[in-house]
């Protein structure tokens, strides 16, 4: 195998692949509170964000499946939202900057705006021609665009494919909506096992940002094939169109709120529940993630979405820890 310098370490890969499961998680309640801000839920917008949404959670378990493939001790955190800072990505240093097109832009949750659609683009702002090759640095932690990030995870994976143990504790929840897909685990070791790692990673990648700015449909391969009526469109690409309703003359009506309602209001007990519900969820995806009963994981995100909504109907912005 032909190594690029300087060679990662396990430790770097390890420390890698808890970034991508931060970043995957991040995303979730971000999308979740723009799309439940929505009055109409037969609105297109609403549908399209409901299908990354769901890929999301797909792609927090692929992430999850690799790191553990890779021994990692995962730590399952509820995200933080402030500013503008989304984990591990920083769009000032690609080039071109993707902001100058997406601006303005807010990491903090919020209802569906140009600022949040605007982020939400960003965040699956696909690779491009000119991208360089990523700088391996063990102390690397940010990056220009995801497509720079998982660039940069696959080429340290396979520097240290000889680490990788498949049946480590696998988790499968969707493998029914991807009949293409012959696995969505790694259960093999070393270099076969890294075949089956890279084709998790590129099924998130293709997903997400798609190829040549997402004007290309998701290969079949990777494409929902159970419930999404835009299977074959990127995230990217949903979002584009999610921005253009945003921007037209008749943009999909939203609830509004406050972050901070008065103590004891309803809207204050609705943010207390989702704190509540979306930490059991995480406490839930820990379990999960190490081998425990799945059981639960269904009616558990069911419990947050409804708390996310009943923020919403009660004037507060969802809060999340």
């Amino acid at each position: 195998m032909n190594h690029s310098v300087p060679t990662w370490t396990l430790e770097d890969v390890q420390k890698h692949l808890q970034y991508a499961v931060d970043l995957e998680l991040w995303t979730i309640p971000f999308y979740m509170a723009a799309m439940y801000s929505i009055e109409d839920r037969s609105h297109p917008s609403f549908q399209l964000i409901q299908t990354v949404v769901y890929q999301e959670m797909l792609h927090l378990q692929l992430a999850a499946n690799v790191a553990n493939a890779y021994g990692t001790e995962l730590a399952i955190r509820p995200p933080a939202y402030i500013g503008d800072k989304i984990p591990h990505l920083n769009f000032r240093i690609d080039h071109p900057d993707p902001r100058l097109e997406f601006h303005p832009s807010s990491a903090e949750i919020g209802p569906l705006d140009l600022a949040r659609v605007n982020s939400m683009c960003l965040i699956e702002y696909p690779k491009w021609a000119g991208h360089h090759r990523p700088e391996l640095r063990p102390n690397i932690t940010e990056y220009g665009s995801i497509g720079e990030f998982y660039r940069a995870v696959q080429l340290g994976m396979t520097e240290r494919a000889a680490d990788l143990r498949g049946r480590r504790q696998q988790v499968d929840e969707f493998g029914r909506f991807y009949a293409n897909m012959d696995r969505l685990t790694v259960d093999l070791d070393g270099e076969a096992g890294l075949a089956q790692a890279l084709r998790l990673i590129q099924a998130i990648t293709n997903q997400g940002e798609g190829e040549m700015r997402g004007e290309r449909d998701i290969p079949t391969m990777f494409q929902n094939t159970a419930d999404d009526a835009h299977a074959q469109h990127a995230h990217f690409g949903k979002f584009r169109r999610v921005r253009e309703a945003v921007l037209g003359a008749h943009p999909p009506r939203t609830y509004s709120g406050v972050a901070h309602p008065p103590p004891g209001s309803p809207g204050a007990r609705a943010q207390e529940i989702l704190v509540r519900d979306f930490g059991a969820l995480c406490t839930l995806l820990q379990a999960l993630f190490y081998g425990r009963d799945p059981a639960e994981f269904g009616p558990r995100m069911t419990k947050v979405g409804a708390a996310i909504f009943s923020c919403w109907q009660n004037g507060a912005i969802p809060r999340f820890s």
